[in-house]
């Protein structure tokens, strides 16, 4: 199974009709709803990139509170869906790319790049990391969350994604602790960079890792 198809069966059955209720959760990094931090993670940015957009709701989000944003995502699915729903939400754009080839192949710099459960955590960090130096402005801010690390594993981890007795088919993700993680945004040249667990509203429940680092002003 390739990335794009795992991709194109996820959340298959949401109810695109339902926009205000999607939006009326408003912008999230954690598994739960109204819970953590928002948007002011990324500093008021004029114009952002999401990596791994998804369906769009985050960057509707944002496009709809006056910033210019750029969605990619690699499924045909979820690129499709995103556009039907969102697609009149004024300063709001998709491209149906890897993220890797888009931050490549387009030249245009950021204020902010983002990725909710996304690109970030299912791509080499050592490739995609350069990738979103580069398209920063000065001063531009990365943020991303993901699942944190199994304690002792770290790296690609491998998981299968039809279960144990379905078809053949894995997609890897990349899990780190926080210290790992403002090592290798530092080796990158960002500054500021911060990475904490946000502890669920049960702590006994599977938190979520927030990191967001800044590039120099000059």
């Amino acid at each position: 199974m390739s990335a794009a198809n795992y991709w194109d069966t996820y959340w298959p059955s949401l109810d695109e009709s339902d926009r205000e209720g999607l939006l009326g959760n408003g912008f999230f990094w954690t598994q739960w709803d109204h819970h953590g931090p928002g948007e002011e993670v990324l500093d008021q940015p004029g114009s952002a990139l999401e990596l791994g957009c998804g369906f769009g709701v985050h960057a509707a989000y944002l496009a709809m509170k006056g910033v210019q944003v750029t969605g990619v995502d690699l499924s045909p699915v979820q690129y499709e869906r995103a556009r039907r729903m969102w697609g009149d939400v004024p300063g709001l754009r998709f491209a149906l790319a890897d993220v890797r080839d888009f931050l490549v192949e387009n030249d245009e710099t950021y204020d902010a790049v983002f990725s909710v459960w996304a690109a970030m955590w299912f791509t080499n960090p050592a490739e995609l990391v350069p990738l979103i130096r580069a398209r920063l402005n000065p001063g531009g801010v990365l943020a991303f969350s993901q699942a944190p690390a199994v304690d002792g594993c770290y790296g690609a981890q491998g998981m299968h994604v039809n279960g144990f007795k379905g078809k053949k088919g894995g997609i890897a993700r990349w899990f780190y602790t926080p210290e790992m993680w403002v090592g290798i945004l530092r080796s990158h040249g960002f500054l500021d960079v911060d990475a904490d667990l946000i502890e669920a509203p049960d702590p006994d429940d599977l938190g979520t890792l927030l990191v967001r680092a800044r590039v120099p002003l000059a």
